[in-house]
């Protein structure tokens, strides 16, 4: 572990910035890319510890993929995979683990799947149980609950699926693994998760039908379908975009843009309770790519924001922000809360304890609930020993942090930022201008 020491404050943000590519169309672009038939060509592909495991994983399965750099090309295997020769290993990624899953549970062949420590602890039977109900035959630990778990896929069926914590892992495993199972497929969820999955799908020519239901969504596919390659652009991600975004509002007489970020209405819920807040904030030269809306996000140095409440119903689409948001809060003027979110204690850390634990650190009144939590906005942070748990989202969050706190802070664990954003700290340094 590398510790960050951030001795000085920022006083403004100004510039324009064009962040990694979205991990989660970057994972997708390898997977579905190696399912369909014929090539598949991906620009601007995010390279992190997270992406790279999806990529050897589908290595390990026999697909050939040529690799110069930003651009992957991608020889699909059309669902016709190798058998591996030896354990798959997702790392620390659960969309690889758990998306990997459905692909996997297609094929007529054994496989092993396992991770990191941290991997190892997270619940796989959310994606386990209705695979099994499709007729893969899976085991592990805890019935099948931890990593590592050994499938043996094959011939599966469709099936209706209710997925009641909206996780759109859940309902993309389950997709990915419909296509080529007999009927249809279909899963319904009281909120509509991310649709990556779907759009993408749609987009190598499957065909989805994704409706609004009266008490939430449904998306429903026919097995049997052929996807063909094609050629796919990553937009930024607006995961990462939040922490420079966040950054930017809490500072004075600044502009910052932020370039072909995704603005997917599943994915952009932190930028709209941002304005909520009454941030000045808003989205230029919107337009579509490889399926997809992106724009430049241009934010400006805000008056202090006000207290706002996140409710159950909104996390899905805010839900890898929540820890950078609750720094926004931290500074706002009121009690914020958050609600809803008991999903981010089996992220890669327990986050609402690691929330609750670094804000008081830093001189915040914050009260902890099993699915959320309060903050009594304050006027000044104050620096602390910050403890990431090796969660790359937390520690970027308490970096912003620290950028705006009194006194010295310490990120005890600066390196687990390459699960997402490797140059993290060298893209905060060509923005930032410091007092």
């Amino acid at each position: 572990m590398k510790e960050l020491v951030i001795e000085k404050r920022v006083s403004r943000v100004k510039g324009e910035l064009r962040v990694p590519s979205d991990k989660s169309i970057s994972h997708r672009a390898v997977i579905i890319g190696a399912l369909a038939r014929g090539k598949t060509t991906v620009h601007d592909w995010l390279r992190s510890e997270d992406t790279l495991a999806t990529l050897n994983m589908v290595r390990m399965l026999g697909v050939e993929v040529y690799d110069s750099g930003s651009v992957l090309e991608i020889e699909g295997k059309n669902y016709l995979f190798e058998e591996p020769t030896d354990i798959l290993d997702a790392r620390n990624s659960g969309t690889t683990a758990r998306l990997m899953l459905g692909v996997l549970s297609t094929q007529p062949f054994f496989s092993a799947l396992t991770g990191d420590e941290s991997l190892r602890g997270r619940p796989m039977l959310r994606v386990v149980d209705p695979l099994r109900s499709m007729g893969a035959t899976i085991d592990g630990r805890e019935q099948g609950n931890k990593l590592p778990v050994a499938v043996r896929g094959g011939k599966l069926r469709g099936i209706s699926f209710f997925n009641k914590k909206a996780s759109a892992q859940v309902k993309s495993s389950i997709l990915l693994a419909g296509i080529k199972a007999e009927g249809i497929t279909e899963v319904v969820e009281p909120v509509m998760s991310r649709d990556h999955t779907e759009k993408m799908l749609s987009f190598f020519g499957a065909e989805i039908v994704s409706v609004p239901e009266e008490k939430g969504h449904i998306v429903k596919l026919r097995g049997g379908q052929e996807l063909k390659g094609s050629e796919v652009y990553c937009p930024a991600d607006p995961s990462s975009a939040a922490f420079f975004c966040a950054l930017a509002l809490l500072t004075e007489g600044g502009e910052l843009v932020l370039r072909d970020v995704l603005v997917n209405p599943t994915r952009d819920g932190f930028y709209r309770k941002l304005r909520d807040m009454g941030a000045e904030l808003s989205y230029e030269n919107q337009r579509e790519i490889s399926g997809e809306p992106i724009a430049d996000i241009v934010v400006r140095g805000s008056k202090r924001l006000k207290a706002v409440k996140v409710d159950a119903e909104e996390i899905p689409a805010m839900i890898d922000e929540i820890p950078v948001l609750a720094v926004v809060m931290a500074l706002a003027e009121g009690k914020s809360s958050v609600r809803g979110a008991r999903e981010l204690r089996v992220k890669e850390s327990d986050r609402i304890r690691a929330i609750v634990e670094n804000l008081r650190a830093m001189g915040v009144k914050v009260d902890e609930y099993e699915d959320g939590f309060d903050i009594e906005g304050t006027d000044r942070l104050k620096g602390a020993h910050i403890k990431t748990f090796g969660d790359h989202r937390i520690a970027m969050a308490f970096t912003v942090a620290g950028l705006l706190a009194d006194g010295r802070t310490i990120i005890d664990d600066v390196e687990c930022v390459n699960i997402s954003y490797p140059n993290f700290l060298r893209d905060i340094d060509s923005v930032v201008e410091y007092s």
